[in-house]
């Protein structure tokens, strides 16, 4: 059966005309009270839809929620072929009532130009769509990902297995921590990247099941999908939506012209370096449960979880404090102080191998910083969502295989943000016709030749940033 032919046979099923009388509205709090399995709206263009009866169908398993009682209309886009706008019109319930500006804004909608109708994003769809549907591929899934996964988390296993237990040698011990730190890494790259995307496997259940793997290492997948999938990749570099740039207190960073100026940034492009390593620890050990308790993730507020996504939350932080902490303390022969150093060793590479591959693709010189304009009484931006992605991010090493798998597919940021469900291992196939279609419409398409290449741009993008008030493509 030829990929998404089952969403497009479900096309025929459903009626794709709009009721004739005036539609009726509903206020944002009352969309944002429909935000679970019970009863779960979504926004897509100001249009309400409550696809609570499609949620067990649903190919894509638990991302349909990821962002209930919200707006999700550049989620909906990116993840979902052309053929399925035709299916919302069954669940078509009214619109979003207009309020105040200030509610409005609460609401986190961020409107683009031409939303929906964006020719670039129109066209490209339809070939990258065309090219999966003649080789009669589901890019949802590829083969190799299962037995990638399981090398990697045998890996992780016996590194840290080395690191605390086997290893009767420190230095042995240091050797294993950093493997350690770097299969903590992949998981969170290869893996749970692919399966919080819903681009790892046809079968939901167990998707859900490889997107938990980030969990057990430490990072709260709930949280991920919410910084990460509802957050950035809705709103890439922009100030006030993207979380990923928002400012943080103190106030360590300035990456575009509306971060205040600090003193200290003239120097940030020393110390964001170093400072990066903390940020695995940061997450594991305070970043989740802050958002937890707080509900939101910077200016992003977070849904209340559903029992599964809670007994998964505080289950694999209990796991985790177990082999990480307890079971060293009870039986490695490490005392208390090598058992914390091995463990900040982990953290360390864990955490300076995600920033660095993350940063490189959107905070360099090449990445615009969009600018919202809210002159209207509604936060807009000039330019369409799929321009904007390509625009706000940069590739590296686009040829290389080995760096398409050690990064899972990072090193192709610009097509998995065009196309987040798709499995990365595909990625260098369609990047020829991806960089094409930017050509054709004049889409800015950003590639560095090396990591280090890019990894000098954003050092580069750093010290300009943090010295004076600079004027980069779309930060002013």
């Amino acid at each position: 059966m030829p990929p998404h032919s089952h969403l497009e046979a479900s096309v025929d099923e459903f009626p794709s005309s709009l009721p004739a009388s005036k539609p009726r509205t509903y206020s944002i709090p009352e969309i944002r009270s429909h935000n679970s399995l019970e009863s779960c709206w979504l926004v897509i263009r100001n249009s309400v839809y409550d696809v609570t009866t499609w949620i067990p169908y649903h190919p894509g398993g638990s991302l349909i929620y990821v962002n209930a009682g919200r707006d999700c209309t550049q989620l909906f886009d990116s993840y979902h072929p052309l053929c399925v706008r035709m299916m919302l019109s069954r669940f078509y319930i009214g619109e979003v009532e207009r309020t105040a500006g200030v509610e409005y804004a609460d609401f986190t909608s961020l409107e683009f130009e031409s939303s929906g109708k964006e020719d670039f994003y129109l066209t490209l769809k339809g070939r990258v769509e065309n090219y999966f549907h003649k080789l009669q591929i589901n890019p949802r899934m590829h083969p190799h990902m299962v037995i990638k996964s399981f090398l990697i988390i045998f890996c992780f296993i016996f590194s840290y297995y080395m690191t605390f237990f086997g290893s009767q040698q420190f230095r042995h011990s240091v050797f294993f921590a950093i493997v350690s730190g770097l299969m903590c890494a992949e998981i969170g790259m290869s893996i749970q990247h692919d399966a919080n995307h819903g681009s790892y496997t046809q079968w939901p259940f167990f998707g859900y099941i490889m997107s938990a793997t980030i969990d057990l290492v430490g990072v709260s997948s709930f949280m991920w999908r919410q910084q990460h999938v509802v957050g950035h990749h809705a709103f890439t570099n922009v100030n006030g939506y993207d979380p990923d740039i928002r400012v943080l207190k103190p106030n360590v960073w300035r990456l575009t012209r509306e971060h205040p100026k600090r003193s200290h940034h003239n120097f940030q492009h020393i110390y964001l370096p170093l400072i990066y390593g903390i940020l695995a620890l940061k997450s594991v050990l305070y970043d989740d449960f802050a958002s937890y308790f707080t509900g939101s993730i910077g200016h992003l507020k977070i849904p209340k979880m559903t029992r599964q996504e809670f007994l998964i939350f505080w289950g694999t932080k209990i796991t985790y404090a177990i082999y990480m902490f307890a079971l060293p303390g009870l039986f490695s022969h490490y005392d208390a102080l090598d058992i914390i150093r091995l463990y900040v060793i982990i953290q360390l590479v864990f955490g300076w191998v995600l920033a660095f591959l993350f940063q490189v693709a959107h905070v360099v010189e090449e990445a615009a910083f969009p600018m919202v304009d809210s002159s209207s009484g509604r936060p807009m931006l000039a330019r369409g969502w799929a321009a904007s992605q390509v625009m706000s991010t940069a590739n590296f090493n686009p040829k290389s295989i080995f760096w398409m798998h050690i990064t899972g597919g990072l090193n192709h940021q610009i097509e998995h943000h065009l196309f987040p469900g798709v499995c990365h291992i595909y990625y260098p196939e369609i990047s020829p016709i991806v960089r094409m279609t930017c050509e054709e419409y004049n889409v800015p398409y950003h590639s560095f030749p090396t990591f280090w290449a890019a990894l000098i741009a954003h050092l580069k993008y750093l010290k300009v940033a943090g010295a004076k008030d600079f004027d980069f493509r779309l930060n002013g």
